[in-house]
């Protein structure tokens, strides 16, 4: 006798099959609301990850318009700051501002700024010894003084070199009354002729001008030991020339009166 057959035998019905996904779904309804669930942190992550980015980006541009505009203003750029002490000194220049401010003085005397002591200072040195220049010239009276430049020969190169320019003078003696011709140079004062007004000196035109003078000076003692010069001065014109050799003459003559007595 046959043994009968364990293997199950296919299903042969007609009803139809369901599909896995739609099993799961019919036995388990929230599995679909769950993998909508885990999209949705998904999104928000991402809404997230975008408002940081805007957000650094709009501090990198604050950050980055603060130092431009620290960059400006260090070189006299930038926005303009407003003056508000302008506009309070402006106001205070009114008539009623001023009067406020005097009231107010006088009725708080304190608070005006005090006074600043005066400061004194003791010199190092005192110069309080006045020193005396002795020039020579203590004991002399100025007859004539005029403005002139004044030339010296020089045998050796044969060339007449300027001495200076500056006043030429005729000074005589309080008491001995004799009369000596000095000329200094401007600014230095240094003496470039000084001798006594001979009578054997003999003006001559200077190569036929008419404000120019040349004479020789037996003893001349500017440069310290008496010396023998041959001079010419010239002057600005034929008048000053002309005064120069009457002031000349005139101290020649009175000299050579003193020399004889002597």
């Amino acid at each position: 006798m046959a043994e009968p057959s364990t293997d199950p035998k296919p299903d042969t019905s007609s009803e139809p099959k369901l599909a896995t996904t739609e099993t799961e779904l019919a036995t388990n309804p929230l599995h679909g609301d769950a993998s909508k669930e885990e999209a949705a942190p998904a999104a928000s992550l991402t809404e997230q990850a975008s408002s940081v980015a805007s957000t650094a980006a709009s501090t990198v541009t604050a950050a980055a318009s603060g130092v431009a505009d620290n960059v400006f203003s260090m070189f006299g750029g930038g926005a303009k700051k407003e003056k508000k002490d302008e506009d309070d000194d402006r106001g205070d220049n009114s008539g009623s501002a001023k009067a406020q401010k005097a009231a107010a003085a006088e009725e708080n005397p304190e608070e005006e700024a005090p006074e600043s002591e005066d400061v004194h200072f003791e010199p190092v040195i005192r110069l309080t010894e006045k020193v005396d220049v002795k020039t020579n010239e203590e004991l002399e009276e100025q007859t004539f003084k005029m403005r002139a430049k004044l030339f010296k020969f020089v045998k050796d190169a044969n060339e007449w070199k300027e001495r200076g320019t500056g006043d030429v003078r005729l000074l005589k003696h309080k008491e001995n009354g004799k009369t000596r011709l000095v000329m200094r140079r401007d600014k230095t004062l240094k003496v470039c002729a000084n001798h006594y007004v001979v009578p054997d000196m003999k003006l001559s035109p200077n190569v036929g001008s008419d404000r120019s003078w040349v004479w020789n000076a037996a003893a001349d003692v500017s440069e310290g030991e008496p010396e023998a010069q041959t001079l010419a001065i010239r002057f600005a014109n034929s008048e000053n020339a002309n005064l120069f050799k009457e002031a000349f003459i005139k101290a020649q003559q009175e000299n050579e009166a003193l020399f004889a007595k002597a």
